[in-house]
C-alpha cells in the first residue's frame, strides 16, 4: 500500500513539476528534487550512496544528480536523500547606464531575485575608484520568488571617466549574474556629451545614405564606366567582413561567451546600429556590383592581383573557420580575423579608384555625393573623438590609439584625393577613350560628360 503511495506521490510532483516549468525554471528546480526523491523512494532505490539521476523537462529546465558532481549544489545527507541548497540569485540594475557630471550625485536601484534561506554577505566590485565614492556593502536578505529592492546614491569626487560596477557574494551566489554590472559615466558637462552623441547620429546617417550616390548615377547613366571594379570587389570583402564580424558578437550567444570569458567586466562592443550599418552597407554595395552586369563597362575587369589578393583572404577564412569549427582556435579569435581584413581593405580600398580617375584623367561615372558624404561622415567621427577624449578626460584613448585616427585621416585624405580631382584637375572632362591597362592589355575605357 505504502508503494502505491508514493507511485501516486511522485506522480502528482511530476504534474507540478512540468506545470511549474513553464513559468519559474526556480520553482521547477525544487519539484525535480522531490520528484527524485518520490520516485527513488517509490522504487525502493535509496540506499546510503544514491544512484545518480536525471530530470528533464520542458523550456531547458533539466536537473543532473550525483553523490560525487554535486557536493556544491546540496547541503546536507540525512540517511542518503540530499537536499538542494540555495539556486543561483540574479540581480540587475535600474537604470543600468548613469550619465552625471563631476560633483553631481544621482541614484539607482538594484533589484535582486531568487531564493536564499539564510542572509549573504555581498560587496561592491569597482574597475576603478577614483571616480565615485564607495558604496557601502550590503547583506543579501532571506528571499522567495518575489524580488527585492535596494536604492543607492551614486556621488562622484570630481574626476571625469567611465567607471563599471558589479556586486559579488559569499557561495558564488551571484556567479549567474558576474556579467551585469552599472555603468557610471561622469563627464565635464551633460551638454558636450549630449552634443557628441548628435554629432554620432549625423555621422552614422551620412555614412548610411553615401552609398546611394552611386547608385542613382549608375541608374542615370545607364553605364557603370568609370567606376573601379577592384574598388567594389574591396569594398564587398570589407563589408562582408564587417558584417561577419557584428552580427557574429551581437546575437550568438557561445562567441559573446567567449568575449566575456576573455574581458569578466567588458562591454559587447556592437550595437544594434553597427550591425544594421554594416547590412545595409552590404546589400548597397551589392546592387552596385549587380548593375555592373546590367549597364555597360567598356569591358573594364578585375586585376590580376586583385583576384589572387582576395582570394588568399577567403581562402584563410575558410581555413579558421575550420580550425574553429574543430577548436583549434577560438570563434571570437575567428571574428577577430575578420576584423583585421576590414582594417586592411581600409588601407588600400580607394586606390584603384584614384588610380582610375588618373588614368582616365577624369570622374565621370564615380560620384562624388558619395565622397562628399564619406568626407562629412570621417571629419565628424574624428571631430566626435576628441570630444569624448576632453568630456570624459581620456586621452589615452584617442592619442593612444593611432590606428583607429590613421585610418580615419587616411579616408579623409582619400576623400580629398576625390574631391580635387573632381573640382579642380579634371573639372572639365573630354570625350576621349583611354588604355586602363598600359601593361598591354587591350582594354580602353570611354570618358564622357555626364
Amino acid at each position: 500500500m505504502s508503494v502505491v503511495i508514493l507511485h501516486f506521490l511522485h506522480f502528482f510532483i511530476h504534474i507540478l513539476a512540468v506545470k511549474t516549468s513553464r513559468k519559474s525554471p526556480q520553482k521547477c528546480t525544487y519539484f525535480s528534487c522531490l520528484e527524485f526523491l518520490s520516485c527513488g523512494a517509490a522504487e525502493g532505490r535509496f540506499t546510503s550512496t544514491p544512484a545518480m539521476g536525471k530530470v528533464k523537462y520542458p523550456f531547458n529546465c533539466t536537473l543532473n544528480f550525483s553523490p560525487h558532481s554535486i557536493s556544491s549544489s546540496f547541503k546536507s545527507v540525512v540517511n542518503g536523500f540530499y537536499f538542494p541548497s540555495d539556486p543561483a540569485v540574479s540581480i540587475a540594475f535600474e537604470p543600468s547606464h548613469i550619465r552625471l557630471e563631476s560633483h553631481q550625485n544621482s541614484s539607482f536601484i538594484l533589484r535582486i531575485r531568487g531564493y536564499l534561506t539564510q542572509s549573504v554577505l555581498a560587496w561592491w566590485t569597482y574597475d576603478r575608484t577614483d571616480l565615485i565614492a564607495p558604496l557601502d556593502n550590503l547583506t543579501l536578505p532571506e528571499l522567495n520568488s518575489s524580488a527585492k529592492d535596494f536604492t543607492y546614491s551614486v556621488e562622484t569626487v570630481g574626476h571625469a571617466g567611465v567607471l563599471t560596477v558589479g556586486l559579488d557574494a559569499e557561495d558564488g551566489m551571484l556567479n549567474s549574474s558576474q556579467h551585469v554590472i552599472l555603468t557610471i559615466a561622469v563627464v565635464h558637462s551633460i551638454a558636450l556629451a549630449t552634443f557628441s552623441d548628435v554629432v554620432g547620429w549625423i555621422y552614422f546617417v551620412a555614412w548610411s545614405i553615401s552609398f546611394y550616390p552611386q547608385v542613382i548615377v549608375n541608374y542615370r547613366r545607364k553605364s557603370v564606366s568609370g567606376l573601379s571594379f577592384d574598388f567594389l570587389a574591396l569594398n564587398i570583402t570589407g563589408f562582408l567582413c564587417y558584417t561577419i564580424f557584428n552580427v557574429g558578437l551581437f546575437w550568438i550567444p557561445e562567441i559573446q561567451d567567449e568575449y566575456f570569458a576573455r574581458h569578466p567586466r567588458g562591454v559587447l562592443p556592437v550595437e544594434a546600429n553597427d550591425v544594421f550599418f554594416a547590412i545595409h552597407a552590404v546589400c548597397l554595395t551589392i546592387v552596385q556590383i549587380a548593375q555592373c552586369f546590367i549597364y555597360p563597362s567598356d569591358g573594364q575587369r578585375l586585376f590580376k592581383f586583385t583576384i589572387i589578393g582576395l582570394g588568399a583572404l577567403w581562402l584563410a577564412s575558410v581555413i579558421m573557420g575550420i580550425l574553429a569549427a574543430v577548436h583549434v582556435v577560438k570563434w571570437l579569435d575567428y571574428l577577430y580575423y575578420f576584423s583585421y581584413v576590414k582594417l586592411g581593405i581600409t588601407l588600400i580600398k580607394y586606390i584603384p579608384q584614384a588610380w582610375m580617375n588618373f588614368r582616365r584623367k577624369s570622374t565621370v561615372g564615380w560620384s562624388i555625393g558619395n565622397v562628399l558624404l564619406d568626407f562629412t561622415g570621417g571629419v565628424l567621427s574624428l571631430a566626435q573623438l576628441f570630444v569624448i577624449a576632453y568630456n570624459f578626460d581620456d586621452w589615452t584613448s584617442t592619442v593612444g590609439n593611432p590606428t583607429k585616427i590613421g585610418l580615419g585621416l587616411l579616408s579623409i585624405f582619400f576623400d580629398v584625393v576625390f574631391i580635387v580631382q573632381h573640382y579642380v584637375l579634371y573639372r572639365k572632362a573630354s570625350h576621349k577613350v583611354v588604355d586602363l591597362y598600359p601593361e598591354g592589355e587591350s582594354v580602353t575605357s570611354s570618358v564622357l560628360p555626364d
